[in-house]
């Protein structure tokens, strides 16, 4: 039997996927709990829209996130540390830091927990963070650590 999934089901499939299954296994478990629907012809037209209408939203949401990925490429961010006389900063550079330098300077809100720094920030310089901004899209910027 031809089921369209209505959520994810594990060892399955995904939310709006096609999939075939045993009929026991369809009319006993997936369609009395609301996991899925039957594949009839309007099901699938439906099914067919709802892939277009995701598919859109994926493209718009690629542009902004290339778009994203441009400014952050442009030139470094600066994050300002409080230091001692030798140039050592008093504890570390966090992704906080550096996740709301992005906000005042380029203007991009990212949240703290996509940010990875490769090492441990504690002196001043130029170093180096990961941005994963999910689906396989991630990024690299780089970070001037300068004296307030």
């Amino acid at each position: 039997m031809d089921i369209i999934l209505i959520q994810d089901v594990d060892n399955l499939g995904g939310k709006n996927e096609l999939v075939k299954v045993k009929n026991g296994y369809a009319r006993n478990f997936l369609l009395p709990r609301g996991l899925a629907v039957e594949a009839t012809p309007s099901n699938r037209k439906q099914l067919a829209e709802r892939q277009k209408v995701a598919a859109k939203k994926e493209a718009a949401m690629l542009a902004q996130i290339q778009e994203v990925i441009a400014k952050l490429q442009e030139g470094p961010v600066t994050v300002g540390a409080k230091t001692g006389t030798s140039g050592k900063i008093f504890g570390s550079v966090t992704s906080l830091q550096i996740s709301r330098a992005i906000r005042d300077q380029k203007g991009y809100d990212i949240d703290r927990k996509k940010i990875t720094i490769s090492d441990d920030v504690k002196e001043l310089g130029s170093y180096k963070a990961a941005i994963d901004f999910g689906n396989g899209h991630h990024s690299e910027v780089t970070f001037e650590v300068v004296a307030e």
